[in-house]
């Protein structure tokens, strides 16, 4: 993001902001909205919540599932 803000400054087309940085307009777009006024440490930190976020949802379903499975086998006995 900070570098396609910096190829625009310095003169560059968006077009060819978009060619170099190997991106779509819509994916230039999308990082814009979702990461506009962080600092590059702020989205890093952002993004290792969204994963951290991810596998402890992952814990949490499979533990449930865990739950669901023992409650089955309990019913049977």
């Amino acid at each position: 993001m900070r570098n396609a803000d910096a190829m625009v400054a310095a003169g560059k087309s968006v077009g060819e902001v978009l060619q170099a940085l190997e991106v779509s307009e819509a994916t230039l777009s999308r990082w814009r909205s979702q990461y506009g006024g962080m600092k590059s440490e702020e989205a890093k930190r952002l993004k290792s919540l969204e994963e951290e976020n991810n596998r402890l949802k992952k814990i949490v379903a499979d533990q449930a599932l865990d739950i669901s499975m023992l409650k089955e086998i309990a019913k049977g006995n």
